[in-house]
């Protein structure tokens, strides 16, 4: 098996779901990853790559990922790709690649409970982030 590891933002905030008949927690979300780049004739470009993830790990899901992880959280994912399949209401047979979780690490961590972010980063004098991000 192969391993990935990606470092990105989430797009969105991650999706919650719980398994039919079993009732186990999932997390699904995806994480948007830059590169920058210099093309040939000398000006810079760059390519944002999305994947879609999905945690199976009910724990990680649970304690880690419900409470901290918010769209435009910086985020290091090392799990493996599998081929995801379904078929659509039309009857039209779909194809994706999807990242299964393994482990997965938060930057800046916060409990939703807490103080906002901008209350707490006046505090602090840092930088306020705007929520509004374009991805």
């Amino acid at each position: 098996m192969q391993t990935l590891v990606i470092e990105g933002y989430l797009a969105a905030d991650p999706s919650i779901l719980a398994a039919q008949g079993s009732g186990r927690k999932r997390a699904d979300f995806r994480v948007l990853e830059t590169t920058r780049y210099r093309r040939s004739d000398g000006e810079a470009g760059e390519r944002t790559t999305g994947f879609n993830c999905i945690c199976f790990n009910e724990s990680t899901t649970e304690n880690y990922i419900a409470p901290y992880a918010r769209k435009g959280s910086r985020v290091v994912i090392q799990g493996h790709v599998e081929n995801d399949s379904w078929t659509g209401k039309d009857g039209v047979e779909h194809y994706d690649l999807r990242v299964v979780v393994g482990d997965i690490r938060l930057k800046n961590r916060r409990r939703t409970e807490e103080a906002p972010a901008t209350a707490t980063a006046a505090k602090e004098g840092a930088a306020l982030i705007d929520d509004d991000i374009p991805f």
